[in-house]
């Protein structure tokens, strides 16, 4: 009899690794490094900040106003990216690896080819783009040399968005997080070279991580052609079947409305800042990069747990899905507390880090620092319900709580309270519809675990343990 080739006996061996091994080490092995790459990302993405702000005020508002820009180019990347990258764990869990490597494919260039489309489109509109999304007349000159340089690098950024996500949703996250922290890495270390020591100002933190960027993406596309990865990217498998781009982008659909909503409350909120000078907009453009930094573990953590939950529930290991939801929440919810915490005791010491000469970039920041800590502990539950039906193929359920947070609660309150409370109105405005998406998330969940308990009911309970003690896995369609 044949031997089986060594890549299938690889492919078997990740499956079962997926599918028995006990759900707390295995998503401790998957987030640690998606924890890893977020916070490099996050920390590059506020050393661009802390290096910018050296510029002055107006240029540190106009990295904010170019983080609008950026989450846009992310929409893009992530919805691909997360729609191919659920398809691919559940395909991965029924043992179905040549349609995986189609809608990895398809993703692939489909992002290449919407990236060259926002470099087109941002290049021949630049002044009126960057006016759009927030930036005054002292900040619009940074704001256009910062975003050129960026706009140029949307293709390899919305493509390397898909192949990270399709590393981690196969259950290649070290794969994913080399590629990501060695761009991020370089990214800090070429930031000061080019904005002080070539004096390329501003322009040169925007060149800085263009060049990490294509490092990233060059890193990242070398696990597809030295075959590293389970599925292979390859052109001639790119589908132009109507229904793969719709699995796609109709489970990638929540991470487009969560991107895009950031991107639009991210405008919204500059120029609600606007309304009370270059300072606010400074201050609130670095408290959403330190939180974003904050969240970016909890987002890595809850990309640890997506793989497991989208392969187990593809095999059918229903009762796997349930501990892994649970295990991430109550671990994501303690985490979370003790940052929120820390952050609220040295909101002002946190803010000076970034303009130690402006006390009233210090005072506006640290007061909606401080607000913001009070609903960080339920982002674990915001988050983690999200992945949980993005992971799942649940369009519906994920694509509202994407669009609760920043866009049906948060648009609302940043339109309405500056009118009413002035600036207090643009730093409550965020935690406020925090806690009321957290509280609209209750019923769905509950509404979902009802389901999820009468299927692990119906579970077969026969079949030979594994080596942890679990049954094996009963491969079965996902809904």
């Amino acid at each position: 009899m044949a031997s089986e080739p060594s890549g299938a006996t690889e492919d078997r061996a990740q499956f079962l690794k997926m599918t028995t091994e006990p759900v707390g080490r295995l998503i401790g092995k998957l987030a640690v490094p998606t924890i890893i790459s977020m916070l490099v990302t996050s920390i590059y993405n506020m050393a661009d900040t802390f290096f910018v702000s050296q510029l002055g005020t107006s240029a540190t508002g106009a990295v904010g106003v170019v983080f609008s820009l950026m989450a846009i180019i992310q929409a893009v990347g992530f919805t691909l990216g997360m729609g191919s990258g659920s398809n691919i764990s559940r395909l991965l869990g029924q043992e179905k690896k040549d349609e995986a490597d189609r809608v990895a494919s398809t993703a692939f260039f489909t992002a290449l080819l919407l990236g060259l489309c926002i470099t087109v489109i941002g290049l021949l509109s630049m002044k009126n783009l960057m006016r759009l999304l927030g930036a005054t007349e002292t900040i619009l000159p940074y704001a256009q040399d910062y975003a050129r340089y960026i706009l140029f690098g949307a293709p390899i950024m919305c493509a390397s968005f898909v192949m990270n996500n399709d590393l981690r949703s196969e259950g290649k996250a070290v794969l994913s997080m080399v590629g990501i922290a060695t761009g991020g890495v370089l990214n800090i270390a070429l930031d000061p070279l080019f904005i002080f020591v070539f004096d390329m100002g501003i322009s040169g933190a925007a060149i800085a991580t263009l060049l990490s960027q294509c490092i990233s993406f060059c890193i990242l596309l070398s696990n597809y052609l030295f075959r590293r990865s389970t599925v292979r990217i390859n052109i001639r498998k790119v589908s132009l079947r109507w229904d793969l781009y719709q699995k796609i982008v109709v489970t990638g659909m929540p991470s487009f409305f969560r991107q895009a909503l950031a991107s639009f409350a991210s405008i919204s909120l500059n120029v609600a800042a606007r309304a009370y000078g270059d300072p606010a907009v400074a201050a609130m453009s670095v408290v959403g990069r330190v939180f974003m930094f904050i969240l970016s573990a909890m987002l890595g953590f809850g990309q640890g747990f997506q793989p497991v939950c989208g392969y187990n529930y593809g095999a059918g290991r229903y009762d796997r899905v349930k501990k892994a939801y649970l295990f991430c929440l109550k671990v994501g919810f303690c985490g979370l507390l003790v940052l929120s915490a820390a952050g609220f005791a040295l909101a002002p010491k946190i803010m000076a880090i970034f303009r130690r000469d402006d006390p009233v970039v210090i005072a506006i920041g640290a007061l909606a620092f401080r607000l913001q800590c009070c609903s960080l502990p339920l982002h674990s539950f915001i988050v983690i319900s999200n992945m949980l039906f993005q992971s799942l193929g649940k369009p519906r359920q994920a694509t509202f709580i994407s669009v609760a947070r920043q866009g049906l609660f948060f648009l609302p309150l940043i339109y309405t309270l500056p009118s009413l409370i002035g600036v207090l109105g643009v730093q409550c405005s965020q935690p406020i519809a925090d806690l009321v998406t957290a509280l609209a998330c209750v019923p769905i969940v509950l509404l979902f675990f009802r389901q999820l308990n009468a299927q692990i009911a119906a579970m077969p309970r026969e079949g030979v343990a594994s080596p942890q003690g679990e049954p094996a896995p009963q491969p079965q369609k996902a809904d």
